[in-house]
């Protein structure tokens, strides 16, 4: 009995919710058939719906919160690295004295080491964001799905570091990852708070719409991909410390997501947790 109690604890939210969705489909079909399907088209309907919010932690848990008890946030930045922005994005995280968490892509990673050498000089943290960052990359097999993460946790250890962050495009998560990733111990982490900047695709208001939203403990999400527009790079760059020094004003200190979670990002290759 203590085995089954166990085994159920362990199962993620969409497996009891689609176990309850069973058994409740099995007892109203005992009433009358056609009742069974309400409980199994909910579940379905569940299965489309959750992915695209990940603090729901529907099919594996996600980490979309901070648990420091304190008036601080993380600023993640997703996409990068990139030649052209990145660097100036550390130069505004050094004025200001605080340190980020990026989440790179693997093709990107290997297509700028001197970035990328510089933000774990500078002390940042580096998490995985899959190799090519395919929108789609929930939709995929697992064998593809284990290719990116895990080729770009190879581009990685190049640097010297091996990454226990894990955030998927999009954020949107799927059965299967849950299986790619216990295989490296990688936690899932999402986001509490953004702008719905499109990849840095709208820009304008940026630092408005995250001080409004920000509360404590929240994992903000950005983007340090330069704009399309390149003539929008001075704007996003002004956006973005208004944001540092935004916060700053309202007493929100500015921690590393490690910090923030309670739980290591990555650790240099060759060590133990």
């Amino acid at each position: 009995m203590k085995d089954v109690i166990t085994r159920i604890a362990s199962l993620s939210k969409a497996e009891k919710i689609g176990l309850a969705s069973m058994l409740t489909a099995l007892l109203l079909a005992f009433v009358d058939v056609r009742l069974s399907a309400i409980p199994l088209a909910g579940f379905l309907l569940s299965c489309i719906v959750c992915p695209f919010f990940p603090r729901s932690s529907f099919f594996l848990p996600v980490i979309s919160r901070g648990v420091s008890g304190q008036k601080a946030v993380a600023l993640t930045f997703d996409d990068g690295p990139d030649p052209l922005s990145t660097p100036e994005l550390l130069t505004l995280l050094l004025k200001h004295r605080a340190q980020a968490t990026f989440f790179v892509t693997g093709k990107r990673a290997l297509a700028h080491p001197e970035v990328m050498n510089d933000i774990l000089r500078q002390g940042h943290g580096v998490g995985n964001h899959t190799y090519s960052h395919d929108c789609l990359f929930a939709l995929r097999s697992t064998k593809r799905q284990c290719r990116e993460i895990e080729s770009t946790q190879d581009i990685l250890t190049k640097f010297g570091i091996t990454c226990l962050a894990f955030r998927p495009p999009v954020g949107i998560t799927n059965p299967r990852l849950r299986e790619v990733l216990r295989q490296g111990n990688t936690s899932v982490i999402g986001f509490s708070c953004r702008a719905l900047d499109g990849g840095n695709r709208r820009i304008r208001k940026l630092s408005t719409k995250i001080l409004k939203r920000v509360r404590p403990d929240d994992i903000v999400l950005l983007h340090d991909i330069r704009p399309k527009d390149a003539h929008l790079l001075l704007l996003w760059l002004k956006e973005v410390e208004s944001i540092l020094s935004g916060l700053e004003a309202k007493g929100f200190a500015i921690l590393p997501l490690s910090d923030l979670i309670g739980r290591p990002m990555m650790m240099k290759v060759g060590s133990r947790q």
